[in-house]
């Protein structure tokens, strides 16, 4: 199988960072093609401009834009790993989506009806964030975060969700913890 990890956070000591260096030395041992996308690393430009936003009505796309569908078209699963911060993506992945999820390639219209074009496509999103997930619950932030992202994007685009983990209290998570989510989130590529 096909993996595409795209991976949104800038400290390479971080919780995600760990997460996203096993998760890939396990799908390459166990005989997966694996391609990265680390935004920062590779100093992804996030910003929607005018001449983009014209393109894409033109059907055409910057050439980095175009690099990075070519990564998606080749995918069969796609695992974003991120934190949540100010409960959302990152600037630099809610800028990815704004230029690589664009109309015609992610989604169009057909009659007014809006289509996904990433069908068949699988999703699996690693989500870390600060608060618990009680605090979340508590606050409707859960449904919340679900409704914008996995429905406002993953699903509006026509993947697949596998699954949406958040793990919580990532700034104070021990190497137990780590363990843990690794297990977890392991176990879903195994049962898929």
């Amino acid at each position: 199988m096909k993996h595409l990890i795209i991976y949104a956070h800038p400290n390479p000591e971080s919780a995600n960072a760990w997460l996203k260096k096993n998760l890939e030395n396990h799908l390459q041992n166990t005989g997966h093609e694996v391609m990265l996308r680390d935004l920062y690393r590779i100093q992804f430009h996030p910003i929607l401009s005018a001449e983009d936003m014209q393109g894409q009505r033109m059907g055409t796309v910057a050439h980095d834009v175009k690099t990075e569908q070519e990564y998606i078209s080749r995918a069969d699963c796609i695992t974003f790993i991120y934190p949540i911060w100010w409960t959302g993506l990152p600037a630099i992945l809610k800028g990815y989506i704004d230029r690589v999820f664009s109309y015609g390639f992610a989604y169009r219209y057909d009659k007014g009806v809006q289509r996904g074009l990433l069908s068949g496509k699988k999703v699996v999103i690693v989500n870390t964030h600060g608060k618990s997930a009680e605090e979340y619950r508590q606050t409707g932030m859960d449904k919340a975060l679900s409704l914008t992202s996995d429905a406002g994007i993953y699903t509006y685009c026509g993947l697949e969700i596998v699954k949406h983990f958040y793990f919580d209290k990532a700034d104070r998570a021990t190497g137990t913890d780590l363990e843990r989510w690794l297990k977890t989130v392991l176990e879903t590529y195994t049962a898929g």
